[in-house]
């Protein structure tokens, strides 16, 4: 396994040209979306504390 500076730089490089800055509207999407998956673990894991409360 030999370790090519050149071609690793040369395929991040790629990527990077491929790679596009979100619009605003889908930059709303994935903050909504990752909020919304915030509450859902938070209130999970609260859950959890209440309920070793009320056992423990």
């Amino acid at each position: 396994m030999k370790l090519n500076i050149k071609e690793s730089i040369a395929k991040y490089r790629r990527v990077l040209q491929v790679a596009k800055k979100p619009t605003a509207k889908n930059m709303k999407e994935v903050l909504r979306i990752c909020g919304i998956g915030f509450l859902v673990i938070g209130s999970i894991g609260f859950i959890f504390y209440l309920i070793s409360i009320m056992v423990g």
